[in-house]
């Protein structure tokens, strides 16, 4: 029962699989279903939190005039699951130009946000994975995205283009800026494949979203997945949620998914590190084939592969802060960093 309840937790579908219990439920075990309601309630006290600092981060931004979009989180568990806390996050992520970046932070912070990156390192212009930001008083995070911390993008993300379309979405009675339900799909088929699928809920995301959304704009998804080089990654996203969560691919994806001969062998690769959960990712080498795979052809892979793997982020910066965007020392580590980190957390068969 403990190992059921911590596996579920791990997958961060605790709160969904508790939303689905009945008195003749498909768990027998009474300990089970009461664990599983316990992680919810903690679940749900997590996020009725930050939804409150995601309403007060967009006040902030908007009395900025800062355009921003929340991704994830709260707006695409309404969107998935109905509810702002069925799905399991653990921060609140923005969407904005980066060329708002350094407002957005001076914004933050006068409003008593601690940030992770210094506004030394904005000015100097030097691109993280996130800005990340703590709220002093409740420990919650917020963190910024632009067009270049998105870096899992194949092709920059068209910021600006995203806003164009960009929609609200209900939440506890008020409405937060979001993606249009197309765009928010793609972007969700790149995270996952950005984090190899390790774990169900974001195969769940898919699934969910295919289900309850008949009205999605099948051509949309594959004109912004076609902009921005995604197209194997919405089709394995497709397939992950057909094969694992018996969600069918839709009619009018059914055609190129099956075409697409790369994307029953990548889901079955993705399947034998799935049940890890994320605690034995993949080793360095099946990670790199997995990226040049994702990218569709050879030549496309082998160049998203590379900048990938010398693009820093903030874990590879040197303490000069005032050198430039990115310096060939930087990007020349980079690639024996991860090599480190993922042959020192790589434990399961090669």
């Amino acid at each position: 029962m403990a190992r059921f309840v911590a596996l579920a937790e791990s997958h961060g579908v605790a709160g969904y699989l508790a939303t689905k219990l009945r008195p003749d439920g498909f768990l027998p075990f009474a300990p089970t279903k009461d664990a599983l309601r316990e992680a919810h309630r903690r679940q749900a006290l997590t996020t009725m939190a930050l939804v409150g600092e995601l309403f007060r981060v967009q006040g902030i931004l908007q009395a900025a005039q800062i355009p921003a979009v929340v991704v994830k989180g709260p707006v695409l568990s309404v969107r998935a699951f109905g509810d702002p806390g069925t799905r399991h996050y653990g921060d609140i992520d923005f969407l904005l130009c980066n060329a708002e970046i350094a407002r957005a932070s001076e914004a933050l912070v006068a409003a008593g946000f601690l940030p992770r990156i210094s506004a030394q390192a904005i000015r100097a212009q030097k691109d993280p994975g996130q800005y990340m930001f703590r709220r002093s008083e409740t420990g919650s995070l917020i963190e910024l995205h632009t067009e270049r911390t998105l870096r899992y993008f194949p092709r920059p993300l068209p910021v600006e283009e995203f806003f164009l379309r960009k929609t609200t979405v209900p939440i506890d009675g008020r409405s937060a800026p979001a993606l249009s339900l197309e765009d928010e799909f793609v972007l969700i088929s790149i995270h996952g494949a950005k984090h190899f699928w390790e774990r169900l809920m974001w195969v769940s995301d898919v699934a969910a979203i295919v289900h309850r959304h008949s009205e999605m704009d099948w051509a949309r998804v594959r004109q912004t997945a076609g902009n921005v080089g995604a197209e194997r990654m919405v089709r394995v996203a497709l397939l992950l949620a057909q094969r694992l969560l018996g969600v069918s691919v839709p009619a009018e994806m059914k055609r190129e998914v099956e075409a697409d001969a790369a994307c029953v062998p990548i889901v079955k690769k993705i399947e034998t590190w799935l049940p890890f959960a994320g605690h034995e990712p993949p080793r360095m080498m099946r990670r790199a084939l997995f990226r040049l795979r994702m990218r569709g052809d050879l030549l496309d892979g082998a160049r998203y592969l590379t900048r990938l793997s010398l693009s820093p982020t903030e874990e590879d910066w040197s303490d000069n802060l005032d050198a430039p965007r990115t310096s060939w020392r930087e990007s020349l580590q980079r690639p024996f960093r991860l090599a480190r980190k993922y042959r020192r957390n790589s434990k399961g068969p090669g």
